[in-house]
This record gives structure tokens, C-alpha cells and sequence, in this order.
């Protein structure tokens, strides 16, 4: 797989589906897991730069200005939040830069956005 190219697109797009289920249950989970549920269709290393590529695409497909950045569900796991990248990209990209924006808060939008109604 490349960057841009038919087997990316594929993997951006099944990562869409999967984040937006888990979503949907109210659930993160982390990069290892993201990396199984591609498998074995899209062979993406959890560590890899790759992953990193398409969490960034994938916010940028679905997410654009004030909506909630998809990848929020995707968390290390020690750490159980969002890797640096993540955080580099809602400030560059997204301008998550006022004080009171948190992670923990823009978790919580993507799960109202995407939670199915009761």
C-alpha cells in the first residue's frame, strides 16, 4: 500500500466504517485494535507511519472545521488517549486551539454525532 493510492483509499474508507460503528457504541479502542478489525482486507501496522496517514485522512474525509474529528476514538494503550499526532492535528488542522477544548470533549461530540437514537 501507498499513500493515495486503490489499496489506501480502500483502507481509509473501511477504517471510516469501522470508527463510525464504534462510535456508534459509545467505544474507543485502541491502534492494535483498529489494525485487527482492518485485517485481514487492509494490512495496517498499528506503530506504522501508515496508520498515522490514514487517522489524518480520515479526519479529513469526514471532519471538516467544527465537526468532531473521528479519530478521537483511536487511543494508546497505555495512555488510553490519542497519540501526539492526533493532538498536532487538531491544532493545525482542525484549530482545536481555545482553552477549554480536551480530547475527552471532542470524544464525547463524535460519540453524539454518530450515536444512534434510542
Amino acid at each position: 500500500m501507498k499513500y493515495g493510492d486503490a489499496d489506501y483509499m480502500a483502507a481509509r474508507n473501511a477504517m471510516v466504517v469501522i470508527l463510525k460503528g464504534w462510535a456508534r457504541e459509545g467505544r474507543i479502542d485502541t491502534y492494535k485494535a483498529l489494525s485487527e478489525a482492518l485485517a485481514p482486507d487492509h494490512r495496517v501496522h498499528y506503530h506504522g507511519r501508515m496508520m498515522s496517514l490514514l487517522l489524518a485522512d480520515v479526519c479529513r474525509r469526514d471532519s471538516t472545521g467544527p465537526e468532531p474529528m473521528l479519530s478521537a476514538l483511536v487511543v494508546n494503550e497505555s495512555s488510553r488517549k490519542p497519540s501526539d499526532q492526533f493532538f498536532e492535528l487538531a491544532v493545525t488542522e482542525f484549530h482545536r486551539r481555545e482553552p477549554s477544548w480536551t480530547w475527552e470533549r471532542e470524544r464525547d461530540a463524535v460519540f453524539d454525532r454518530y450515536r444512534s437514537p434510542v
